[in-house]
């Protein structure tokens, strides 16, 4: 059993920032890779940051400069601090562990509404 749940979504204004919050709980042994995607209305879900066990990280090109990720010591909760946020940065965020198989299976959290409007 893997748990995601995520926090820190809600209304900002252009320019304005967020923190995202993830918290792993339940069977997350031999994860490689926790990361947040994010789904808008008529899109696909894409990769917006992605942090591995070796601390190595990798940015979505919209959101470089912008957006960082973390993790705890404990690397069980990760963290996404937005910055200098933009209205196509609107959609839902979705917190992804990936955990090593012969076909890497990913879990997913409930996802958390980042909406940025003036």
């Amino acid at each position: 059993q893997v748990q995601l749940v995520e926090s820190g979504g809600g209304v900002v204004q252009p320019g304005g920032s967020l923190r995202l919050s993830c918290a792993a709980s339940g069977f997350i042994s031999n994860y490689i890779t926790m990361g947040w995607y994010r789904q808008a209305p008529g899109k696909q879900r894409e990769l917006v940051a992605a942090i591995t066990l070796g601390d190595s990280t990798n940015y979505a090109d919209s959101v470089k400069g912008r957006f960082a990720i973390s993790r705890d010591n404990t690397k069980d909760t990760v963290y996404l601090q937005m910055n200098s946020l933009k209205p196509e940065d609107t959609a839902v965020y979705y917190c992804n562990l990936r955990k090593m198989a012969i076909v890497p299976a990913d879990y997913w959290g409930q996802g958390t509404q980042v909406t940025v409007s003036s």
